[in-house]
């Protein structure tokens, strides 16, 4: 069912009334066109709203206007209403995009940006989109996408911010470029003439101007006080004693303002404020609803207290919703839980109850968990929960729904407790989430025993309960993959298999790419691949491309094993096929572009790879899965030691292990064992002996599949050593190791861990100088690499390996293809970067090179570090290896020599 729009929150409010004429402001709002974004950040009671509403009738473009609440925050629900608010101004806007939220898993917001700016810059006239309130919204995904559409929207598309705080946005790189706009705290408070005009003239005071001046300095402009300061005055006789009470800080003040406000108002008004103040908006029925009091019409009472001045803002042109100024709801809602005469679960019931009726299920909800009427809240969360298909929830506002319930209401409702143990394992709270399955599984047993009184159990959708076995069974997989148990994961995949009917694609997808991970987990790579394409279809027949793409990285990882590195690639050009054919901008797509990067990196067609990285790159903030700058860390470290920057190469693989975290996919490569290898490259033994130490590696260790990456860099260290003729390491015990993983790799069928560990066979018989079986291993490497074209893995190894190749072409060992491998190694000689044209003793290093260019654009260390996607103190460490190169000892004199010397 899609979601109701609010017609209220796209009506620009009315300008006031008599409000104080504010040139110098609309001047610079007028001018603030020619630039992306005017952004009016200040705090409650500045007049942001009011400023714009009176600037907004003098602007010669159409306005769409979105005032934000707290629903929001979530991002199908925020989408919904910028096409909404777009469409009052461009009607033909946003056809089919809106569609795509209403998917069982809508696309991530940052994905339809792509599609619906390309229907704003279709629009031949300018556009002006003011959203109000964006202090609101509590969503890095929706700040995410906001910086993406300002980042590229269409010249004739200015968007205008009002908030109380600084949202998450590139302000800096909009300041910089002079494409920004602000107005603040200092520009928004009345200057003493507007001071004097709001007080004399819109308010009909008759101050003077010492009495304008006190007020003034003790408000400090605020604009809320001085107002709430002029509605007390109306009627005082004494002014000089008024101003002379008025003393302290705005908060103290406003408290005793509002005492003053509410107690000169008729007792039915000051009842029907207080109140009211629950309701987030408010309208004559909703209103009639709550206080349940035919004397006093509730529409008219609006009219009074909206004439009276009385922080009643109207939504609409009939004036038929409203709602209080921010700062004066929150304190009336204070007075009203002071009040110890005022039942106010009673009134938070009632409007729950308009809402449901209203069919506005998240405010019904909202009112009855504020009411504590849990049962009542609980069935309406589950009925929720069917709604979505048995799918956990995706936002923090339903699972905050779900922590707001007592446990005690769990314990009796099986539907409800697996919905929320499907949240809670989302956000990885895994004891919870397997106490709350043993309730559910609880009832289950129960149903089965006739003698039961099945009152005691709570079922709202006898549907959702008969497809509970099944949802149960879901979610013990994934939990018991969660703790590392595969058998009990596959065992609970195959019960979902069992129960749920060939239909039910979401369910049986799940279940299948559950059990994919953990025979990947087990190494039997074959029948991984099997379950996680059939998971990635079912979710292709379900229509969520999302799901169904994110699945292909893990895929391909598979295949790699297995040694099929051209199936791989085609795997990855299939997937991007489908993604670059989509209407918006599918998450993941920069997953693609990185795994096919990284997939060339190991042909060795470097500017392939570097072409596909840098689109990954430039997409991964808005189009990645949650782990891509991991990963991109990872792959971009294996591209930095191709060319020797292995110093490079560690940084990201701090980056890396910096931002890692446990996902469901196995770490076949964990991020220690890639510096090691790096360290051993760089001669750096100490590090790798001390990481084997850590990581308790030995070489009679169980040949696992999840070992096996640590295990063959162990032999690499053990090999190194022995190339120092160093004691500790024996022969012997190397050459059993490397036995030992070339025979589990060949009974897994692992074929590309099994080019590597024979490359490694090769190596170690070479340097204890038995060159026929060196040559035996290096005809089985190549007979099993050349129908796939590798490359890299032969000619990272150095010199070693292109002697042995050298020998088995004389030999006559696939020529064509050993041929190929050593014309390889001649291009990477050559330093990939030009430092012998710079003018140093020590040159700069590429990443050197770009932090100081960052430097010499004014960038901060931490804003470099953001960019780079590197820590701060890495950054810092780099600062200072740039001045002891240059020979200076501060920024401004790195970027003057730099300079001097055509650094940059």
């Amino acid at each position: 069912m899609s979601a109701q729009i609010l017609a209220t929150k796209l009506y620009t409010p009315m300008p006031r009334s008599g409000a104080v004429q504010r040139s110098r402001l609309i001047e610079r709002l007028n001018a603030g066109l020619r630039g992306k974004l005017t952004l009016v950040s200040a705090p409650a009671g500045f007049g942001k709203t009011t400023l714009i509403t009176e600037w907004l009738p003098a602007v010669e473009h159409p306005i769409a206007w979105l005032s934000l609440d707290a629903g929001d925050s979530e991002p199908s629900q925020f989408f919904r209403y910028i096409v909404a608010a777009l469409q009052t101004v461009a009607p033909d806007l946003g056809q089919g995009l809106l569609s795509l939220v209403e998917l069982p898993q809508p696309p991530p917001l940052q994905s339809l940006m792509t599609p619906l700016l390309n229907k704003i810059a279709a629009i031949p006239h300018d556009i002006v989109f003011v959203m109000d309130d964006y202090h609101i919204i509590d969503n890095q995904e929706i700040d995410a996408a906001l910086a993406f559409l300002i980042d590229n929207q269409p010249p004739q598309f200015h968007l205008v911010i009002t908030t109380r705080e600084d949202p998450h946005l590139p302000l800096a790189r909009l300041r910089v470029r002079g494409e920004l706009t602000e107005l603040r705290a200092a520009d928004l408070r009345f200057t003493s003439d507007e001071a004097s005009s709001f007080f004399n003239q819109a308010m009909g005071l008759s101050l003077l101007p010492e009495h304008i001046a006190a007020l003034e300095t003790r408000t400090e402009g605020w604009i809320a006080g001085l107002q709430l300061a002029a509605i007390s005055m109306q009627g005082q006789q004494d002014t000089d004693t008024f101003i002379q009470s008025f003393t302290g800080s705005h908060h103290f003040v406003l408290d005793y303002l509002v005492e003053e406000v509410l107690s000169r108002q008729p007792s039915h008004i000051q009842v029907f404020l207080l109140y009211t103040s629950i309701l987030e908006r408010v309208s004559s029925s909703l209103c009639e609803a709550v206080l349940q009091d035919t004397q006093y019409p509730a529409q008219q009472t609006l009219e009074h207290i909206q004439q009276a001045n009385l922080f009643l803002i109207p939504l609409d042109n009939e004036r038929r919703w409203f709602r209080y100024h921010h700062l004066f709801g929150d304190l009336l809602r204070k007075r009203l839980a002071q009040a110890t005469d005022v039942d106010v679960k009673t009134l938070h019931i009632r409007a729950s109850d308009w809402y449901e009726q209203n069919d506005q299920r998240s405010e019904a909800i909202h009112h009855a968990l504020a009411a504590e009427d849990f049962e009542r809240a609980a069935d309406m969360i589950e009925q929720a929960w069917a709604a979505s298909h048995g799918t956990a929830f995706q936002n923090g506002e339903q699972h905050g729904w779900m922590q707001a319930l007592p446990m005690a209401v769990y314990h009796n409702r099986p539907v409800l407790s697996a919905a929320y143990g499907w949240v809670l394992l989302d956000f990885g709270d895994l004891d919870a989430a397997g106490e709350r399955l043993g309730d559910a599984e609880y009832w289950l047993d129960i149903g089965n025993q006739p003698d039961h009184a099945a009152s005691e159990m709570i079922v709202v959708d006898q549907s959702e309960f008969q497809r509970l076995p099944a949802t149960v069974a879901s979610a013990r997989a994934f939990h018991a993959l969660a703790l590392g148990d595969i058998p009990n994961t596959i065992k609970y995949g195959q019960q979902v298999l069992a129960l749920v009917e060939k239909s039910d694609h979401h369910r049986r997808g799940i279940a299948t790419s559950i059990m994919g991970l953990a025979h990947w987990y087990t190494g039997n790579l074959e029948t991984a691949y099997q379950f996680m394409a059939a998971g990635m279809e079912y979710m292709y027949k379900l229509g969520n491309i999302h799901f169904a793409l994110s699945s292909t990285f893990g895929l391909a990882d598979i295949l790699l094993g297995q040694g099929r590195l051209l199936d791989a690639i085609a795997l990855y050009k299939q997937c991007l096929h489908v993604a670059e054919s989509q209407p918006y901008v599918v998450q993941g797509i920069a997953d693609l572009y990185m795994g096919l990067g990284d997939l060339y990196r190991e042909q060795n067609d470097l500017e392939i790879a570097r072409d596909y990285l840098n689109k990954s790159e430039a997409l991964g903030k808005q189009a990645g899965l949650p782990d891509w700058r991991v990963r991109f860390c990872k792959i971009q470290a294996r591209m930095k030691q191709i060319s020797g920057d292995f110093d490079e190469a560690l940084d990201l693989l701090n980056e890396a292990e910096r931002l890692y975290y446990i996902t469901p996919v196995p770490n076949i490569r964990p991020i220690e064992a890639m510096k090691a290898r790096v360290w051993i490259a760089q001669g750096h033994l100490d590090h790798a002996i001390a990481w084997a130490s850590r990581e308790r590696i030995t070489p009679d260790d169980d040949t696992t599949f999840l070992r096996e990456f640590e295990l063959i860099t162990l032999v690499r260290l053990h090999m190194a050593q022995l190339r120092q003729q160093n004691t500790h390491s024996h022969p012997t015990e190397v050459i059993e190791l490397l036995e030992r993983l070339q025979n589990a790799a060949q009974v897994g069928k692992r074929h590309g861990s099994l080019i590597e560990i024979l490359i490694l066979q090769v190596l170690l018989q070479q340097l204890l100088s038995n060159i026929e079986g060196a040559l035996t291993a290096l005809q089985q490497a190549l007979q099993i690499a050349e129908p796939e074209g590798y490359v890299r893995l032969f000619i990272d190894e150095g010199p070693p390996m292109r002697a042995m190749l050298s020998t088995a072409l004389e030999h006559g060992i696939t020529p064509t293809y050993t041929q190929k491998l050593i014309t390889a190694f001649e291009p990477d000689k050559k330093p990939e970067r030009a430092i012998a044209a710079q003018p140093l003793i020590d040159p700069l290093s590429d990443r050197e090179l770009e932090i100081l260019r960052l430097v010499a654009d004014g960038l901060s260390n931490r804003e470099i570090a953001n960019r780079l996607y590197l820590a701060l103190d890495t950054i810092k460490g780099h600062n200072r290896r740039i001045y002891a190169k240059l020979g200076v000892k501060r920024r401004t004199e790195a970027v003057a020599h730099a300079r001097d010397v055509g650094l940059i």
